[in-house]
């Protein structure tokens, strides 16, 4: 059983990392994730979520933010939050004027130890703004600690302060509390405007439906509207469910959806899907799917839930950062001590040094940013059509090494088309195509309704006598008293009919009229038309090998494959002989490198498992590849994955500077502390500052 719910006021990346670890560990609870970046928290259970579990949960959550509200995501009331950005931001500046009257006092004056009651001003000041703006930092602190809570930022903050009271650094200990508020607080702000952003990307979800009731237009919200319903879709609203057009004409901008500019017609019969904007006209439509099962929900709740699969980048920092915070306190603590017990060195100066490691230490900017990255490059993709299931798939997408492409459907379009005619024994290419067409015309498989469609004419079946399937072979007709078979080579050979096999590639339909072989209808899947330059693309991106695996004869597939640029073909092939195939090309792959299935994501559902990222190709609004794949291309087009790819891989490369810059400048400052170069002003400010740069850097995927 899986249960959401919202932390409202989740501002802590570390303490994200900390509750989604302490959740995981209680009893009954399979599993827990906790996003930094949707403030979302995902729990499954057993068996069904008991009282005692959540109040377990709310221990968990409130020892760590004690301020966060948790409500149940599928709870609408709203909750109201900490105090708002404008009442935070004039009491910093209060803070921040007290602290800095102080800076100026202490600089007229010089030393505020020998100063006598200008000294004790001064040291008020900044004792003010540091209980102004610290008190809270402190409080945590000490409640953490009590709780055995230690290694956060407010222990580092708090006794990186308390310590610089107490060997006299009365502005440094205030200005360290000043500076890593204002710091948090701008910190804040940028990640509250990057989910937005990602929010408003996804800004797909409807206010409401104008349900047509007993001829009246009522507006109504979506989650109440019934399978059935008549709905109304005026010009510039978004289609609040999925549904038929049973009346009116519109273009449809389905940009949302999609990523694809160009608006698309729907008229009287057409299928369409929620989240679409309707850009003129109106449209009169009957619901066929409730919002729960509805695309734009569907698509909503894809993304959402994208950020509880972690990238191994993410997973691997959030145990590094585990680790590394106690280890720098604990060599700060021996920085202290160490030296002037056994060296002779100054306790204040030591001490002093060991203040700057503990303000350095705490690894926010890695714990913010990677988070946030992945969840950017699961947004970015959403705007272009790609919906990416979670971050462990987006790296996977970076990291491709073998595509193995299915071909009906992927790198053909699934629909056969006429593709060549060869009439013999002097009739013409008109009269084999009527001849054929005449014989088709009873028939529903793919292959007569092709030719039916070439024809392009009505046909008198009134002059269709004696119609006959012969199975395995074709039909028979009588037409103005003419005999005609059409079907496959077995059917001319077995009513004795002196003709020669077409060389050409495709499906064949032989003819014979009054038993003179009249000629040949070739009959091809056609392939993509972007599919020749998607499969160049994904070399010139350093994919080593694409392979493609049909049911279709060696002759057809080694066609489409020279045409379209294959490597390898694997044709003739049963659903369970595609598995054993992709298992084989597994062990081919280089290591830390991955395998990609491209499928239509209906028929292929095993291989798509079995691949480390499945991909299903024109997935709009098909349940079996929402279902079975880990990548969803929103449109047909073969193009979008090599979009996927540059997202991922620009996520890559934003994620990995956040880790090198935030891992080099902690290092540096870490080493210039302890040589005795870097103040404590001098670490408060690097370590807000790579917060800032991670924050921001990360919001360039969004951009692209």
């Amino acid at each position: 059983m899986n249960t959401d719910f919202t932390l409202q006021g989740l501002g802590c990346a570390n303490c994200a990392a900390k509750i989604e670890a302490d959740v995981k560990k209680l009893t009954g609870i399979l599993s827990a994730s906790v996003s930094f970046a949707t403030s979302k928290l995902q729990i499954k259970t057993a068996g069904d979520y008991s009282d005692d579990m959540h109040q377990a949960v709310l221990a968990i959550v409130h020892r760590h933010e004690p301020d966060i509200v948790v409500q149940k995501s599928t709870d609408t009331k709203t909750v109201k939050g900490e105090k708002s950005v404008m009442l935070k931001a004039v009491w910093l500046a209060g803070g921040f004027t007290i602290f800095a009257v102080g800076m100026v006092l202490e600089y007229v004056f010089n030393d505020v130890l020998n100063m006598g009651i200008n000294g004790y001003i001064i040291f008020a000041l900044f004792a003010v703004s540091y209980l102004m703006l610290g008190t809270k930092v402190l409080v945590k602190m000490v409640r953490n600690l009590l709780k055995g809570q230690i290694f956060d930022e407010n222990f580092l903050m708090g006794i990186a302060t308390v310590g610089a009271f107490a060997i006299g650094e009365f502005a440094a200990a205030s200005a360290v509390m000043v500076l890593y508020q204002v710091g948090e607080f701008f910190q804040e702000l940028a990640v509250q405007k990057s989910k937005k952003r990602i929010g408003d990307l996804m800004d797909i979800r409807p206010d409401y439906a104008n349900v047509l009731v007993n001829g009246e237009e009522r507006k109504a919200s979506p989650e109440t509207v019934s399978v059935g319903d008549i709905i109304i879709v005026k010009p510039g609203e978004k289609i609040p469910l999925d549904g038929v057009v049973i009346e009116g004409e519109a273009m449809l901008d389905t940009s949302a959806l999609t990523g694809e500019s160009v608006p698309r017609k729907a008229v009287a019969a057409d299928t369409v899907l929620s989240g679409c904007i309707n850009q003129n006209g109106v449209l009169t439509i009957r619901v066929t799917q409730t919002f729960g099962e509805s695309t734009v929900s569907k698509i909503i709740d894809l993304v959402e839930n994208a950020a509880n699969k972690k990238a191994p980048t993410e997973t691997f920092i959030t145990k590094f950062a585990k680790y590394y915070t106690p280890i720098v306190v604990f060599l700060g603590a021996l920085m202290a001590v160490v030296p002037p017990l056994f060296f002779g060195g100054d306790w204040s100066d030591w001490i002093y040094r060991s203040l700057v490691f503990l303000v350095i230490a705490c690894p926010c900017a890695l714990v913010l940013s990677i988070p946030l990255g992945f969840f950017s490059g699961i947004g970015s993709s959403s705007k272009k059509g790609v919906l990416v299931k979670g971050g462990n798939y987006l790296e996977a997408l970076a990291n491709l090494d073998i595509v193995v492409f299915d071909k009906t459907g992927t790198l053909t379009k699934g629909v056969f088309k006429v593709t060549a005619l060869q009439p013999q024994n002097g009739f013409s290419e008109s009269e084999l195509l009527k001849w054929t067409a005449h014989a088709e015309t009873f028939s529903n498989h793919p292959i007569a309704l092709s030719i039916l469609k070439e024809y392009g004419k009505g046909i008198d079946k009134t002059v269709l006598s004696q119609y006959e399937e012969i199975a395995g072979h074709g039909v028979s007709v009588y037409v103005n008293g003419k005999t005609i078979f059409a079907g496959n080579e077995k059917l001319m050979k077995k009513i004795g009919i002196d003709f020669s096999e077409s060389q050409s590639i495709g499906t064949k339909v032989y003819l014979a009229v009054d038993n003179v072989y009249a000629g040949c209808i070739v009959i091809s899947d056609e392939i993509k038309s972007d599919i020749r330059e998607t499969i160049s693309a994904l070399k010139a991106l350093g994919v080593r090998k694409t392979v493609m695996l049909t049911g279709d004869t060696p002759l057809i597939a080694e066609a489409v494959a020279n045409a379209v640029g294959i490597d390898e073909v694997y044709s003739s092939l049963l659903p369970q002989q595609k598995v054993e195939k992709v298992e084989m090309l597994s062990k081919q792959k280089q290591s830390k490198k991955t395998l990609a299935f491209v499928g239509d994501g209906i028929n292929d559902a095993p291989v798509l498992a079995m691949a480390d990222v499945g991909i299903a190709m024109g997935g709009l609004g098909s349940d079996a590849a929402i279902e079975a794949s880990d990548v969803v291309l929103m449109t047909d087009e073969p193009a979008k994955l090599i979009e996927a790819v540059k997202v991922a891989r620009f996520t890559r490369r934003i994620v990995w500077q956040n880790i090198v810059i935030s891992l080099a400048v902690q290092f540096v400052f870490l080493f210039l502390g302890m040589i005795g170069v870097a103040s404590i002003w001098e670490a408060v400010f690097a370590d807000v500052g790579i917060s800032l740069l991670a924050v921001f850097n990360s919001r360039r995927i969004l951009g692209i």
